[in-house]
């Protein structure tokens, strides 16, 4: 009997240590993680007139691009909401806007689109889109896609969001709208799910548009991690079936910005390479981006970027150089892909990318 009372005394001891472990080190956690820009500065009121990247040094109109989102609002049979990602759209308007390029807003349906607002994703652009009232005003009454007039525009770009799965592909005035513009050597942009509206899309020799194109778009590894059942849902995954299509398809790290072009086509992986995608679609247009001080979370992205590629040491000098010229790293977005690479059992990866947010933190700190 005592040997049984001994082991579950230890069995116990164990047990409390663990969790007093896992308590301190969820704390010491949390603290490395730098308060959001919310808790800071309330950045819900951000008005357009608020960001220097559009008021300073303004550019005379140039012309005008065209954005698409989607009309679908639910994902399939399921009934899970759905629609166009605001911040795939918001940052992207703001860059067009910023040199000098009008936007339009166009949906296959026409009329107010469904969106998803993700909070933790809400940056001061994105909260100036929802409170400019211009914006708003296309958002709400977007163009039907067939009373759209191509020749109207230097380029389109397709927003993402998973609702783009179901009413892209199919569309035959996206059709025709991409054909027009790959032909007349006009700019093409897409983020995300935003590629979707390129699948479907033959040339007049009969070839699919995407054929032996470079091509980057949300992969399955991305999809799969926040929806396991997704192809029970969507009518197929975005990269099979940019591939079956002859796609050369271009895969990055998972949940980092990734933007590919392919001579007028510009695409990009996920919603942190919506920054990029529409600064390329200005370079293709023969323009020098307007410069823009990157956000804390651009920072952050390029820091695990630095990691991935190359490891440890080069991201930690490229904490230094950033704390060297003023420029902040988003900790929360480090620690988010600290837990992805744990629940991944990457362990290894999970460990280093804690020890940058430690770092990150400490530096920031002098």
């Amino acid at each position: 009997m005592s040997r049984k009372k001994t082991l579950i005394k230890w069995s116990l001891i164990i047990f409390a240590t663990l969790i007093i472990s896992t308590v301190a080190f969820g704390f010491w956690f949390m603290s490395l993680i730098k308060p959001s820009e919310t808790t800071e500065i309330d950045i819900s009121k951000a008005a357009p007139t608020d960001l220097s990247y559009l008021t300073a040094d303004s550019i005379p109109v140039r012309g005008k691009i065209l954005a698409v989102v989607t009309s679908c609002g639910v994902m399939g049979d399921n009934g899970k909401p759905t629609g166009y990602e605001l911040t795939e759209l918001s940052r992207a308007y703001y860059v067009f806007m910023a040199n000098g390029f009008e936007v339009d807003i166009a949906s296959p349906l026409g009329g107010k689109p469904p969106v998803v607002i993700d909070d933790e994703d809400m940056g001061v652009y994105d909260y100036a889109f929802l409170n400019d009232t211009i914006a708003q005003i296309k958002v709400d009454h977007t163009i039907a896609i067939k009373d759209v007039t191509p020749d109207d525009y230097q380029a389109v770009y397709f927003v993402g969001g998973k609702g783009t799965m179901f009413d892209f592909p199919d569309n035959k005035y996206i059709q025709s709208l991409v054909r027009q513009y790959y032909d007349s050597g006009k700019v093409i942009g897409a983020v995300c799910h935003g590629p979707a509206a390129l699948i479907n899309v033959t040339l007049n020799g009969g070839q699919h548009l995407v054929a032996n194109r470079k091509i980057s778009g949300f992969t399955n590894e991305e999809e799969l991690f926040l929806i396991p059942d997704a192809p029970d849902i969507f009518p197929f995954l975005l990269q099979d079936k940019l591939v079956e299509k002859g796609a050369r398809f271009d895969r990055g790290s998972m949940y980092l910005e990734n933007v590919v072009q392919d001579g007028s086509l510009v695409t990009g992986q996920n919603p942190w390479s919506t920054w990029k995608v529409a600064g390329q679609m200005i370079e293709q247009m023969g323009y020098v981006p307007k410069k823009r001080e990157k956000t804390t979370e651009e920072n952050a992205v390029e820091i695990l970027n630095v990691y991935g590629k190359i490891g440890y040491a080069a991201a930690r000098k490229h904490i230094d150089e950033f704390h060297s010229n003023g420029r902040l790293v988003n900790r929360e977005l480090v620690a988010v892909h600290s837990i992805v690479a744990a629940m991944q059992w990457k362990l290894g990866n999970a460990v280093a990318l804690i020890r940058l947010l430690a770092y990150a933190k400490s530096i920031e700190q002098k």
